[in-house]
């Protein structure tokens, strides 16, 4: 699969790692982005996915994969064994927020992360009408929503710097457009790309 034929927001996240990196993907679906990243920008690939269905379409596309939930950590990898590790549209829906943001810095160089952005202007409008936002982003219901750290852009920023994370880049999409302007009131996801406390010499793209 090229480049272009992945959904926007992957293929931005894709031109942000090296190629021949050594990239982890923690919840990484159906493995569409691992299986372009070793076909090809040649990466080293595996993922952790809890969904057995997801597990068995990373099968398929011969993805190496683990099963296992975020939830318990990331203790069966090594510090710094991996150049990028990736959470994708993920960072919403675990419990502890800052530990697998730490636990992503320890066993990796550089981090990506996206996120639904609940500072778009359409889920304060919602909030005013006296309901929780439903978007194409975040499509459930108050009730049977597996989001349970919603946050803006400023919000993770400032997370990140507590965290001692140094943001190198960040994306943000309208939909299936990148846009810029206004991202914090206009962008329905964000991806940013952090450098480890633990990396030296990590540089923006």
């Amino acid at each position: 699969m090229s480049r272009a034929a992945l959904r926007p927001d992957l293929a931005r996240i894709a031109g942000w790692i090296a190629d021949g990196s050594r990239v982890l993907d923690l919840g990484c679906g159906d493995g569409t982005l691992l299986a372009h990243l070793r076909d090809a920008q040649q990466a080293r690939t595996i993922g952790v996915e809890i969904s057995d269905q997801h597990v068995i379409e990373c099968a398929r596309k011969g993805v190496n994969v683990i099963q296992q939930n975020l939830e318990d950590g990331l203790a069966l990898f090594e510090d710094g064994q991996f150049d990028t590790v990736v959470l994708s549209q993920t960072l919403q829906a675990v419990h502890n927020t800052e530990r697998i943001l730490l636990e992503m810095a320890r066993v990796g160089r550089e981090g990506i992360v996206s996120f639904p952005n609940f500072g778009h202007w359409t889920h304060g409008l919602s909030i005013l009408r006296g309901h929780m936002p439903v978007t194409g982003q975040m499509p459930y219901q108050w009730y049977n929503t597996p989001n349970i750290h919603l946050c803006t852009l400023k919000d993770f920023e400032a997370l990140a710097a507590k965290l001692d994370l140094r943001i190198l880049a960040r994306a943000t999409f309208a939909d299936d457009r990148e846009i810029s302007w206004l991202p914090g009131w206009r962008s329905t996801l964000a991806v940013y790309r952090f450098a480890s406390p633990m990396a030296h010499g990590a540089r923006a793209a």
